[in-house]
């Protein structure tokens, strides 16, 4: 018999480029029942700056965990959790602030929670089941970031170069690597590295298969 529990919930680090989404998304696509999966992205939870001016919005350090909005995420993995559908919001990264749009989110037996700073707050660990860290050298994760905020987001080459010598990187030493420690596997080379995300993939889906059959 087949008893509904609570979902296991996982948490995907590493610094930005590392490939986390692309690790989440080929997860997601080795599941055998891809319903039963949701990924949700830390980004969406960044904090509302609409009473703010553009000015200062350009002024926000995205990769300072002050960014975030881990009070709403908290409650809202805790509905997740306890089987409760959820409003998400949605970010505008062109207008950097959150958009006037959200997204229902339906409770599932698996939970993938990505971004840079999953691990970095302790309330957020205690609620997950699997803490991965993607470790990714640093030039691959620059080029990477390089090609996402000019081709998607329309921001310029020499903007791109200054943040990230002057905040992106210094935020990675300060905040993100460090938090690797907390991480129960640390894949190599991100969403390249196929034999680890198979194995991880295996392991996932028992877990999962597990928890909800008595």
């Amino acid at each position: 018999m087949i008893v509904q529990k609570s979902p296991l919930i996982i948490g995907i680090a590493g610094g930005s480029g590392s490939g986390k989404t692309t690790v989440s998304a080929n997860i997601a696509r080795s599941i055998p029942d891809r319903e039963i999966l949701t990924i949700i992205r830390h980004d969406d939870y960044y904090k509302d700056q609409s009473h703010l001016t553009m000015e200062q919005r350009l002024e926000t350090n995205y990769d300072h965990p002050f960014s975030i909005d881990n009070d709403l995420l908290i409650a809202d993995l805790k509905k997740l959790k306890a089987n409760q559908a959820i409003q998400k919001p949605i970010y505008d990264f062109i207008q950097y602030t959150r958009s006037s749009k959200s997204e229902v989110v339906e409770p599932s037996s698996i939970i993938i929670l990505e971004g840079i700073l999953t691990l970095e707050d302790k309330r957020l660990r205690d609620l997950m089941d699997m803490k991965l860290f993607i470790h990714t050298p640093a030039d691959i994760r620059f080029i990477r970031r390089l090609r996402r905020d000019v081709e998607l987001r329309g921001r310029s080459l020499d903007a791109v170069i200054n943040h990230y010598l002057e905040t992106v990187s210094v935020m990675h030493d300060q905040f993100i690597e460090p938090s690797k420690r907390y991480a129960d596997i640390i894949i190599p080379t991100g969403g390249d590295n196929s034999v680890a995300i198979d194995l991880l993939t295996a392991k996932i889906y028992s877990a999962h298969k597990t928890r909800n059959s008595v």
